[in-house]
């Protein structure tokens, strides 16, 4: 679980970039999110503690002072210090302009893991934003405003640090996680994964915890149940049919894992609404 204040904007006045939602949270000790697709760029900054991000195979373990950026269409996975939680703040944004206006940042592409000592004043903005949260005309050219301020700040002083080059390995894995990704719906176990990307079982789960961080089978578990929760929030279908789209046959096994994992029964998540973690 975690603390977390969010702001979604739905009304969208401004074509070559506009927010889509932002926020700060506090981690409890494992906290994760994911792996999940996007459908825009998101900015995290750490304020506190440690966790580690997966992105294309490849983990990433960061810090206070440090950032990463999701990038709309990509699968991510990202995860909070059993012992030292992070504590981050998030915009994310889309638009005409967005991804030439990230590239100037310095951001984009293989270039998504940053460092900047602009913390409190990317703080204070996000905070900003938070407290303006009307559909007024008003605040949306205000919250316009402060979504320049903050990739300003941002591209101020900030360290930008390329994805390395991938390896036979994590080609395996990223083989692995599109067949997860398109068929999460079906009833498919880790063998299925195994002799799709024609590896035995064994290095399959090697390369997933050299890779990722956890076993095949807890990534595909994740994946499913980071689905559902967006399924929940964003349609009106049935738990039922909900646990089937997400490779459940049973309702009942697939509320119990849902409940582990989130902490909340399928119907006290939608009921929240407010329960989508960012």
């Amino acid at each position: 679980m975690e603390d977390s204040y969010v702001l979604q904007i739905k009304e969208r006045q401004f074509p070559e970039l506009y927010m889509c939602l932002c926020g700060y949270a506090r981690c409890s000790p494992g906290h994760s999110f994911g792996p999940a697709v996007r459908p825009n760029y998101i900015i995290h900054y750490i304020m506190e503690g440690k966790g580690s991000y997966t992105v294309g195979g490849v983990r990433y373990e960061l810090e206070a002072g440090q950032g990463f950026l999701i990038e709309p269409g990509v699968q991510t996975f990202y995860q909070a210090d059993g012992e030292e939680p992070w504590s981050y703040l998030w915009v994310g944004f889309g638009g005409e302009k967005a991804e030439e206006y990230l590239k100037s940042t310095g951001l984009g592409e293989s270039r998504l893991i940053y460092r900047s000592s602009q913390g409190e004043r990317l703080k204070q903005i996000v905070l900003s934003m938070l407290n303006h949260n009307t559909y007024a005309l008003s605040d949306q050219f205000y919250l316009e405003g402060l979504l320049y301020s903050f990739l300003g700040v941002l591209a101020e002083n900030m360290d930008v640090f390329s994805v390395p080059e991938r390896g036979t390995g994590s080609l395996y894995v990223r083989k692995a996680v599109e067949f997860i990704q398109n068929n999460y719906c079906n009833p498919i176990h880790i063998t299925d994964i195994a002799d799709y990307v024609c590896i035995n079982r064994s290095y399959l789960y090697t390369l997933f915890q050299k890779e990722i961080g956890m076993p095949p089978q807890e990534y595909l578990a994740n994946y499913r149940l980071t689905r559902a929760a967006e399924l929940l929030l964003i349609t009106d279908i049935s738990i039922e049919s909900v646990a089937l789209s997400c490779g459940y046959s049973d309702p009942l096994v697939f509320s119990k894992a849902f409940k582990a994992k989130n902490g909340l029964t399928p119907s006290k998540y939608r009921k929240r609404g407010s329960a989508a973690r960012f």
